[in-house]
């Protein structure tokens, strides 16, 4: 999955020399933001593994204890929904007679939006099997909850929005005959939702899995065996991971500052990212760019040697922690292939694509493709084919980063990483 947008803490950084004279830029995200939502996924793993409640609902629950916490530490600490970047005026409440044409015009747009996109799912018989059948419950239930509540909400925040006219009202105006239609703001609005179709109905596809297979974890087991250790931990930094990527797909909301600001509107962008994910993913079994066969796993290449296969499991659990800070440093704002503000704190104070680096690493590492159960012809395919998948994610910073680009506090921050980044500057005295 991963980090597109990257958001610095509110206050710069005071460590390391030079900083004052080179201090890092701000952030649109807090650290509190994501630790209150980490305390918030801990607090119910807790509950759920007191009680043993590993069901597909306590799953969904988990997403919501993440987000919950997170959204009151915003509102009421960082009090994102006083920001400029909301396009919100609290202060100059309109008459709701002024903006109801507006609003009207705006739902015509959403609704239309929604349709299309219930066709979509109903078209795709994928959707509706496997894991994916838990996203459709979800979306059925949650289908009609949403339709009534856009009303009030809608008529509510126009009145309050210095400029209403997104490209929802554009979609709904074109669909209505209205004058003033711009259509590079409709095609913007369709590159946002797409992105909410495509990567929501994965991600809560995969909410319940990890979930039951963290809280059933036996620690007699576990704590006992570095192997058996190092997964459930494993596991659960990729739980974390999910929880607070799927509430970022869910709390895109202009009062909580956590808007798209804009989706890529780059097409190589979105080749880039969707052959990373079903159903189009090119590195699953048999696909294209798969490079299991004739390979296994560092289980297999260090059994016999505890303290190999100790020191093996604590680095994989490393940079899979790495991997789940950068998702958890988004707050709520993560998503796939948009802008929805700037980030340079945690993990992303020391590399621009931390959780790209960590997670190629981690399978590296956890392969060791040179090293094969068949022939040397598959060591070598393998070994080539994982650089291949390492090629593409290289693939997706590049565009993403074109992306980006087109923001200027991306491109202050861009610049300090290249001045300042430990990652960046590595790669540098490599490059020579």
């Amino acid at each position: 999955m991963h980090n597109d947008a990257v958001l610095s803490d509110r206050t710069p950084p005071s460590s390391g020399v030079g900083q004052v004279a080179d201090p890092r830029p701000r952030s649109a995200v807090s650290h509190g933001a994501g630790v209150s939502g980490l305390v918030g996924v801990l607090a119910w793993l807790g509950i759920a593994r007191w009680q043993a409640i590993d069901g597909p609902y306590s799953a969904l629950v988990n997403v919501f204890a993440c987000g919950l916490p997170m959204v009151a530490w915003s509102l009421l600490v960082d009090k994102v929904h006083r920001s400029p970047s909301t396009g919100i005026d609290w202060s100059a409440g309109k008459p709701l007679r002024d903006t109801l044409d507006t609003s009207l015009t705006k739902l015509a747009g959403l609704w239309a939006t929604w349709t299309a996109i219930a066709v979509i799912y109903g078209t795709g018989r994928f959707y509706w099997q496997g894991n994916f059948a838990f996203a459709m419950w979800c979306f059925t239930n949650a289908a009609p909850i949403l339709f009534v509540a856009s009303i009030p909400y809608v008529l509510w925040i126009d009145r309050y929005l210095t400029e209403p006219r997104d490209g929802a009202w554009h979609l709904g105006a074109w669909f209505t005959g209205q004058a003033g239609v711009d259509r590079e703001a409709i095609y913007g609005h369709l590159r946002a939702w797409g992105v909410k179709t495509f990567f929501l109905a994965f991600m809560l596809a995969i909410v319940p899995p990890g979930f039951s297979e963290f809280v059933r974890g036996d620690l007699s087991t576990v704590l006992h065996d570095p192997v058996a250790l190092a997964n459930w931990l494993i596991t659960l930094m990729f739980l974390i991971d999910v929880a607070f990527a799927t509430i970022g797909y869910i709390l895109t909301f202009r009062p909580l500052d956590s808007h798209i600001r804009s989706a890529n509107p780059f097409a190589v962008a979105w080749m880039a990212a969707l052959m990373c994910y079903p159903p189009f993913i090119l590195m699953s079994d048999g696909g294209p760019l798969d490079y299991h066969p004739g390979t296994s796993d560092w289980t297999v290449w260090f059994q016999g040697h505890p303290v190999v296969l100790a020191a093996t499991g604590a680095v994989l659990v490393g940079l899979t922690a790495i991997y789940a800070w950068a998702t958890m440093a988004f707050g709520f704002r993560f998503s796939n292939l948009t802008n929805r503000g700037i980030l340079t704190h945690g993990p992303y104070a020391v590399s621009r694509h931390p959780a790209y680096l960590s997670k190629n690493l981690f399978w590296w590492i956890s392969t060791v493709p040179v090293l094969t159960t068949g022939s040397l012809v598959d060591a070598a395919r393998a070994t080539l084919l994982m650089a291949a998948v390492s090629g593409v994610y290289f693939w997706r910073a590049k565009t993403e980063e074109r992306h980006l680009k087109l923001d200027p506090d991306y491109r202050a921050y861009f610049d300090w990483m290249t001045r300042n980044g430990l990652v960046p500057r590595i790669f540098a005295k490599l490059r020579g």
